[in-house]
């Protein structure tokens, strides 16, 4: 009798993951590949607009290399974390050696950063830069906040992504900087 009963109670959890399967997957007529090209589709225009937020804010030429997915946790050193709410759930990572955010704010501001200002710049620098992102995308329909900057420094590891696209720039005489989208 034992068994009749769990079969039973496993046949009523199956009717109920098609269900809603079926719901989420036909809301709209959408099928379940509409929704991963729709995911897709979106990661793009974050991708997108990060880049041109980045060209925005930062007067220093840059050359971008080819995204690269990210599949597995990624460690750095000194970095900044916006994250991001709203119809998207994130966060925006930018990643390099301290170094190279003092120069990108030496060039910003003519001044060099060290200590607490460079900690203050990096933090307002990601803060910048997920704005525009943040306005731009808004442009699209697609409604995003963003969170505070987290500075993150020493060996530092991500992880408790669903999804994360990479893309290093390349700022001329300056040095590199990680850019992660993190789709969570």
């Amino acid at each position: 009798m034992p068994n009749k009963a769990m079969d039973e109670r496993m046949r009523s959890v199956s009717i109920r993951v098609f269900i809603v399967e079926r719901y989420f997957t036909t809301r709209g007529k959408r099928s379940v590949s509409q929704v991963k090209t729709d995911r897709n589709k979106v990661v793009m225009e974050l991708l997108n607009g990060t880049l041109d937020s980045i060209r925005n804010v930062v007067p220093i030429e840059f050359q971008l290399q080819r995204p690269k997915r990210v599949t597995n946790n990624f460690h750095l050193n000194f970095g900044v974390l916006i994250g991001i709410t709203g119809d998207i759930q994130g966060k925006l990572v930018f990643t390099g050696q301290p170094v190279t955010f003092n120069s990108i704010g030496e060039k910003m501001f003519g001044m060099p950063l060290n200590d607490e200002m460079l900690l203050s710049f990096s933090g307002e620098l990601g803060n910048m830069i997920a704005g525009g992102l943040s306005t731009t995308i808004s442009q699209n329909g697609t409604n995003i906040n963003i969170t505070s900057p987290t500075i993150m420094q020493g060996n530092t590891s991500l992880t408790g992504f669903e999804q994360a696209l990479e893309v290093t720039l390349g700022f001329a005489d300056t040095g590199e900087v990680n850019t992660y989208l993190l789709i969570d």
